[in-house]
Parts: C-alpha cells; structure tokens; sequence
C-alpha cells in the first residue's frame, strides 16, 4: 500500500492573509491563481520583490494597519478607517495623533491591561488547585 500525499492549495484569499498582505494590490497572476502550501512557504521563506514591497509600503490590510497603529480592527472602524491605509498614511496618522486614534490606543491599552489580569488571576487559581490537590 502506498501513501500518496495531495498537494494542499489555497484560495489567493487565504493566502494573501496568511502573508499579511492586501489581496487587491497584489499582482494579477496571484490574485487569479490557486497558491500551494509549497508556494506559500516559498514567499514567505524568499519573498520576491512585489511582497516586499507590499509589506515595506501598502496599501496594508486592516490587521496591519490595526496592528501598527495599536488599536484594534473595531477601532479602526470606529475611527472612519474603511480603506487599507499606505506605510504613509499610517505614519501620517501616528504624527497627528487625531481624538480617535488617542480614544482607541487607550481602549486596547486597558484590553491587554484586563487580558493580562486575567491571565495571572487564572494562574494563581490553577497554582492554589494543584497545591490543593497535593495536600
């Protein structure tokens, strides 16, 4: 009996999120095709120079554009932020910091405050069980 393994594919979808890049602006031969783990590892192992420079300029995701502003997904929508955003346009808002970008930095600062709390509180409560359950 013999093992054939199928090669696993990828809508450019998938593939372009995996990658962290903005679907639309990727080439058309990528955006029309079917990507393979195998060719997916390839970019990200040695990405040709169009994903370098998608990932060094944009236009960026949401999640990127989310994530180097410091301010979640839901925030960006609060903020009227609907279209990917350049390098540019990121650090272009990071220096005017406008009243929404502040409000939204502060409300993912007290998220991961609140995240980490609940971490240890769940620590402390798992490491008191274990003592528990030695005595």
């Amino acid at each position: 009996m013999t093992s054939h393994q199928s090669t696993q594919s990828m809508k450019p979808a998938t593939a372009a999120k995996k990658l962290g890049v903005y679907l639309e602006a990727t080439p058309a031969e990528f955006r029309e095709g079917v990507v393979t783990r195998a060719e997916l590892n390839a970019l990200q192992a040695e990405p040709p120079a169009w994903l370098r420079d998608l990932r060094r300029d944009g236009p960026h995701p949401r999640p990127v554009v989310a994530a180097k502003l410091g301010v979640s997904i839901a925030g960006l929508h609060r903020g009227g932020v609907a279209e990917p955003l350049t390098t540019e346009q990121i650090e272009t808002l990071k220096q005017e910091r406008p009243e929404w970008l502040e409000r939204e930095q502060a409300v993912q600062a007290d998220v991961r405050k609140e995240t980490a709390r609940v971490k240890k509180l769940h620590a402390e409560r798992a490491e008191q069980a274990e003592r528990a359950d030695q005595d």
